[in-house]
């Protein structure tokens, strides 16, 4: 029997690009002439050409890390509202293959809750990306809050993108392995711990109970999170904790991605944790490969309703596709 799944639509909604705009503030960082920024900083060329290979109809695009979270002041604000122009222009070009989540200038909460409204409502933005910390701060506190009120209010999510951790927390749990191993502190492990303990902050912060509404979107698979689910929630009900619906706000108002992430152990973790309609495809490129993550979900021996649910349908309903 064929795989019907060989022609459903495929939607991967944590694809990455670099615009000038936000690009010349990261200095090395956003290097276009690397490999990996030739097809950053490109939009027409192989980015398309790696998709139609692979057979993805959408690529949602976010700024590559790190993004805003390093800006402070006019300068976020001005960099921020320059990139979400650049990248709506872009998607008007070729709407029926590019959709994008905005920069938002976090540093400045209130500016990032405008700014997301007018991404969102003047530039057709699906929501907004945040990579890790703000200036060094986590973005549970209550500074941060009106960006969540906003996105609540809109119904559009927050991407959680990792972010490298501190210099003085790679010095204190990574060294020396951080220079014989310098993806220790990235994708291997890095990554992952900052963004998940971001995600709990959240859930530990309040926030959710005053915006029950709000949505917000992790990667790699949750972080890790939904394979610690279990241990976290009895953890956190045991005496001398504050009360916390850790396991029940976690499962409501949390999504993941498979960017970058392609196992069938840690999918099948998902599949059991959490409702089916919050796991969305995502490739992570160009740092993963279209064609990979593809074959894989493809391949997948589950459900064609269900495959044809976290290629593409997932992502239109919560995107508004």
């Amino acid at each position: 029997m064929t795989d019907v799944t060989t022609s459903a639509e495929i939607i991967a909604i944590e694809e990455h690009f670099m615009h000038d705009a936000l690009a010349r503030h990261l200095a090395s960082a956003a290097d276009p002439a690397s490999a990996l920024g030739r097809k950053l900083f490109d939009f027409a060329g192989v980015r398309i050409e790696e998709m139609d290979a692979a057979g993805i109809d959408m690529q949602v695009l976010s700024h590559q890390s790190p993004g805003s979270q390093r800006l402070t002041g006019d300068t976020a604000v001005e960099a921020c509202r320059a990139v979400n122009d650049a990248l709506a222009a872009i998607i008007r070009k070729t709407p029926d293959r590019f959709a994008g989540f905005a920069m938002i200038p976090s540093s400045v909460p209130e500016a990032a809750a405008d700014e997301l409204q007018r991404a969102v409502e003047e530039l057709g933005l699906k929501g907004a990306m945040i990579h890790g910390k703000s200036c060094g701060e986590f973005v549970d506190a209550a500074e941060f809050w009106p960006i969540y009120a906003r996105a609540e209010a809109l119904d559009v999510p927050i991407y959680l993108h990792p972010a490298h951790p501190d210099k003085a927390v790679i010095e204190s749990c990574y060294a020396p392995y951080d220079q014989s191993h310098p993806a220790l502190t990235g994708p291997a492990w890095g990554f992952g711990v900052e963004a998940g303990t971001h995600a709990i902050r959240l859930i530990l912060s309040g926030v959710f109970d005053r915006h029950p509404g709000l949505k917000i979107i992790l990667g790699h698979m949750g972080e890790a999170l939904p394979f610690w689910l279990p241990r976290i929630d009895e953890s956190l009900a045991r005496p001398g904790n504050a009360a916390v619906r850790f396991a029940e706000i976690f499962k409501n108002n949390f999504f993941v991605t498979t960017s970058g992430f392609f196992s069938d152990a840690a999918l099948r973790c998902c599949l059991e944790c959490l409702n089916p309609d919050h796991i969305l495809f995502a490739v992570d490129w160009p740092y993963a490969d279209n064609r990979s993550g593809v074959d894989w979900l493809r391949s997948h021996p589950m459900d064609h309703d269900l495959k044809k649910a976290i290629f593409s349908l997932n992502a239109r309903v919560l995107l508004k596709l």
